[in-house]
């Protein structure tokens, strides 16, 4: 049976940086990856006649740890355009159309007193269980709107900006969700709205983690399928799918909490996976890519969480046709693939809009991923994330979902692969 010192279950930004750091320690590694590329929930695909983005996108240097990644691998980023347009639903879903800062002069408000107590419920971004975040986690993010009583337009507004944020349903997200990343951007919300959807990596995601996959010293394996983990105190059998078996002194499964069952673990995982896994995290939603036809002026515009694309903004103008792209809050509310649905969404703001082409993955749908990216539901933030942060034995977990600073982003994810490879790296040793 082949051996080896730790197998890294997933090839994303979590296995692939854990995978490097430890190679650089010294330690042999095998990746192994079921899908037939690196990246995870991150993906460029060439579609639309454009390289676009299908998962994981925005990046920050507000994010410590994916800067340092952009650093040391000399990337650069782009912005994504700024508006000269903003079209929203005022009351009765009647479309309104202005400027940037009449759409942020709606939103103020709201958006300041949803996150207000930021930095008390969570003082130190780094611990986000640790504040009166304890008290407040049971809470719901559409409870926090639902308290500000704001009139039909601003709540339309404020609701369908976090739908950009959550990828939910508002009353299944956790506040804390809001919180923590407020707490990330010293409770600055529009540093934190620019932080997660305003610029993108030159040359896209997947030449990035490609360029990380390039320092990983070990096998990176693609189309192999772990099914199973017999692990023990002295270290676990990995079965692939094909029937192979490897056997390591150490794993660092990287799977997302809602795909963690599509492996049989023996013994079986923590009590707090399984949970976790049976409840599914709050993300259930949709990102498309659209080809309009026409040179459109930048716009970006907003309806609500009842509608199947609840936020929309360009992102390339061409001569002869615009990219735009979409988020809503649930995956079953629209077939994301049908030119016809999509048309049909974007007649709420604007009737002038015709749809040539589309393109996205249902993440959803995806048994690798089982959602989007990491938002809690209401108590799970400080219910679980200590504990899914800990060793089971030789077993070690690391993704986006067990980040502390920025959980849910990529840049939570490096967060994790470093966390682990330097406990993996100690254990080892020890």
């Amino acid at each position: 049976m082949e051996t080896t010192d730790v197998i890294v279950i997933g090839a994303g930004f979590a296995g692939l940086v854990a995978a490097r750091e430890l190679g650089r320690s010294g330690h042999a590694v095998i990746v192994l990856e079921a899908r037939d590329r690196v990246g995870g929930r991150t993906w460029t695909d060439h579609v639309l006649g454009h390289d676009l983005e299908l998962g994981g996108t925005w990046v920050h240097w507000i994010q410590p740890h994916v800067w340092a990644e952009i650093a040391r691998y000399g990337r650069r980023i782009v912005r994504s355009p700024v508006a000269e347009e903003a079209y929203w639903l005022g009351a009765g879903d009647a479309p309104r159309k202005g400027t940037l800062n009449d759409f942020l002069s709606l939103i103020d408000d709201g958006q300041r007193r949803i996150v207000e107590d930021a930095l008390t419920a969570i003082p130190r971004a780094i611990d986000p269980t640790v504040g009166s975040i304890t008290e407040l986690d049971g809470q719901s993010l559409q409870q926090r709107i639902d308290d500000l009583n704001l009139d039909d337009e601003a709540r339309s507004a404020n609701e369908s900006v976090w739908v950009g944020h959550v990828n939910a349903p508002l009353k299944s997200v956790g506040l804390s969700s809001a919180l923590r990343w407020a707490s990330a951007t010293g409770g600055h919300w529009p540093l934190m709205h620019e932080a997660s959807a305003t610029y993108r990596v030159a040359g896209g995601m997947s030449a990035f983690s490609a360029a990380i996959a390039a320092d990983v010293s070990g096998d990176i394996r693609l189309n192999s399928t772990v099914t199973a983990i017999d692990h023990h105190k002295n270290g676990a059998t990995v079965t692939l799918s094909d029937g192979g078996e490897i056997r390591a002194r150490r794993v660092v499964m990287t799977l997302p909490v809602n795909a963690v069952d599509t492996i049989a673990v023996t013994p079986a995982l923590p009590d707090v996976w399984r949970q976790a896994n049976r409840e599914r995290v709050a993300s259930q939603g949709i990102k498309v890519w659209i080809k309009v036809r026409g040179r459109l002026p930048r716009f970006f515009a907003y309806a609500s969480q009842h509608h199947p694309i609840s936020v929309l903004k360009s992102e390339f103008i061409e001569e002869d046709h615009s990219i735009l792209v979409g988020f809503g809050p649930d995956h079953a509310a629209i077939d994301v693939t049908s030119i016809e649905q999509v048309q049909a969404a974007l007649s709420v703001w604007r009737d002038d809009l015709e749809v040539l082409g589309v393109a996205a993955h249902d993440w959803m749908k995806d048994p690798l991923s089982q959602n989007t990216w990491m938002t809690h539901r209401p108590g799970q933030l400080t219910r679980d994330l200590p504990q899914l942060q800990l060793a089971d034995g030789v077993l070690h977990f690391a993704g986006c979902d067990t980040a502390d600073l920025w959980g849910g982003f990529i840049d939570g994810a490096i967060e994790s692969g470093l966390r682990e490879a330097r406990l993996v790296s100690a254990a080892l040793a020890g």
